[in-house]
C-alpha cells in the first residue's frame, strides 16, 4: 500500500462525508483513479464498510458490560456454535477470542443492570459450551474509536 492509499484511508476515517472528487483533490488524484483505489481497497477487504457512530448513552444504553467467558470444552464444533450464536445477539457489540485465562471477551450494551441480569440469565449463560461468565461493568468510556492509526 502506497502513501496515496494511506492518505485516502486517513481521509475516509476522519471525514467520511467527503465525496470521491474531494478526496481525490486532497490526495492529488482525479475522480476516476481515486474511485478505483477506493473500490480496490473495498474488494481487498481493507475497507470493510462505512459506519455511523452513535452515542449509546444518548439512545438509552447506559450500561456497558465486559463479559469474560470460559467454555467447558474447546472442540471445533463448540467454538463455531458459540461464535455463531454470539454474532446473532444484538446486545453483544464486540466479541474477541482471547489467549490466557478466558476464551472470549464480549462487550454488551444494555439500558440498566436489571436488563443485563436478564441477558445474562436468558442468553449469555445459555450460549453453546459456556462454562463460566465473569462480568465487569464499565464506569466510564474514555476512548472508543474505529480509527486505525495509519
Amino acid at each position: 500500500m502506497d502513501e496515496t492509499s494511506r492518505k485516502i484511508l486517513r481521509l475516509l476515517q476522519s471525514e467520511p462525508d467527503l465525496t470521491v472528487a474531494e478526496i481525490g483533490e486532497r490526495v492529488g488524484l482525479s475522480h476516476t483513479p481515486c474511485w478505483r483505489r477506493i473500490k480496490e481497497m473495498e474488494r481487498l477487504g481493507i475497507i470493510r464498510g462505512r459506519i455511523v457512530a452513535i452515542d449509546p448513552k444518548l439512545v438509552g444504553f447506559e450500561v456497558s458490560v465486559f463479559c469474560f467467558v470460559r467454555l467447558k470444552q474447546h472442540d471445533e464444533e463448540t467454538l463455531l456454535e458459540f461464535e455463531k450464536a454470539v454474532k446473532n445477539m444484538p446486545e453483544v457489540v464486540q466479541c474477541y477470542s482471547m489467549t490466557g485465562e478466558h476464551d472470549y471477551v464480549l462487550r454488551v450494551l444494555t439500558s440498566n443492570v436489571r436488563q443485563y441480569e436478564e441477558i445474562l440469565k436468558k442468553a449469555l449463560l445459555k450460549l453453546p459450551g459456556v462454562g463460566f461468565v465473569n462480568s465487569s461493568f464499565a464506569l466510564d468510556e474514555l476512548k472508543n474509536t474505529h480509527r486505525v492509526p495509519i
